[in-house]
């Protein structure tokens, strides 16, 4: 019998964006990001970005749906869901908003309760099945840093729920002022992306 060859599945990027400027620093540090992928990965490895300000997804209201039922009283988290389940890495990209995330943005996040219940209300262990490789993009006009430590211990609860472990966060400094350092930050997302088939390819090595 011959040797059965292992099939290496695709690896499935997502990126959530939280600027409402498509032409600003964060869309610009996630153009970045997005072309050291195309450029290190495979061409059946898709990219995924959503918008939280095309989302437009409705605030969580604390019915207690999610507490007895698996799911959300509302429907339209139901692509995110899918998103979500379907990465292998995911990303989110955001402007500093008076020193947390822009609305848009924190709505998706407070809509992952459906998870947390999910787990200790419902009992299911992995709401979230497929573990995920997470980054965090940020963006910020002035030098003070403050704003994006607050956001990154915020995005470890939600990231827990979504069964990924935040492994790098990228600033962007500055942003009022500045441009962005293209290459340096080209450099920075191929250390990362060759992080990430790295230990891709150790818990997994048929990925």
């Amino acid at each position: 019998m011959g040797e059965t060859q292992n099939i290496r599945e695709p690896k499935n990027a997502l990126v959530l964006t939280g600027s409402p400027r498509p032409n600003g620093a964060t869309i610009a540090l996630v153009d970045c990001f997005v072309a050291q992928w195309r450029a290190q990965m495979k061409p059946e490895d898709p990219v995924q970005i959503i918008s939280a300000y095309e989302a437009a997804l409705k605030p969580c209201i604390h019915c207690g749906y999610c507490k007895h039922t698996q799911g959300c009283t509302y429907d339209d988290f139901i692509p995110l869901d899918r998103a979500f389940q379907n990465a292998d890495l995911l990303v989110v990209a955001s402007p500093v908003f008076c020193l947390g995330f822009p609305a848009p943005l924190k709505a998706i996040f407070d809509r992952t309760q459906q998870y947390y219940e999910a787990k200790f209300s419902l009992g299911i262990q992995k709401p979230v099945e497929k573990p995920k490789y997470a980054l965090f993009l940020v963006t910020f006009g002035s030098p003070d840093s403050r704003g994006a430590a607050m956001m990154e211990e915020q995005l470890r609860l939600v990231f827990h729920l979504l069964n990924a472990r935040l492994e790098h966060t990228v600033m962007a400094r500055n942003t009022d002022t500045l441009p962005l350092d293209r290459i340096g930050l080209g450099h920075t997302f191929q250390g990362i992306l060759q992080d990430f088939k790295t230990k891709m390819n150790s818990t997994n090595p048929s990925r």
